[in-house]
């Protein structure tokens, strides 16, 4: 057996380490938009899903996050709802908007957002994201969401 570092140091076989060889290979290909205008949480969140093995690049307000995913591809943008010049939910809503004029592949949108009010959940994904993680965002829920639409 040979050794693997997946969150923690252990013995596997040939046929696990090719599995997350697999997953890193995958996740690498894949390119995230971090929306978030506190600079401490997209560093956090960036680094984050450096840990994961995901590509990633940072938008500091939802104006810089729709010209962002205009002039790039991005796989899935994760965005937090509360920021200024562009919040998260306009920003979705334009590029909800824009995604249907164009007849473009829906991207996944999770909101990452520190607000704990109740129906805040629900008013995200009735404006077009399809999830929600609450701030502080553990690595592990992050994992879990991203994978949903990634099928890793």
């Amino acid at each position: 057996k040979r050794f693997c570092r997946c969150k923690v140091l252990f013995k596997c076989t040939e046929a696990e380490q090719k599995k997350f060889s697999d997953i890193r290979m995958h996740r690498a290909a894949k390119s995230i938009l971090v929306v978030e205008d506190n600079e401490i949480n997209g560093v956090v969140m960036l680094k984050q899903l450096e840990v994961l093995g995901y590509s990633a690049a940072i938008a500091h307000n939802g104006q810089e996050g729709l010209q962002k995913w205009q002039n790039g591809w991005f796989d899935l943008v994760l965005t937090d709802c509360h920021m200024p010049i562009m919040d998260g939910y306009e920003m979705v809503q334009i590029l909800r908007r824009k995604e249907a004029e164009k007849g473009l592949e829906r991207t996944p949108i999770i909101a990452v957002t520190a607000s704990a009010l109740a129906g805040e959940s629900d008013k995200c994904l009735a404006i077009g994201m399809d999830d929600y993680i609450s701030k502080p965002v553990e690595m592990d829920l992050l994992e879990a969401k991203i994978s949903t639409f990634f099928n890793v």
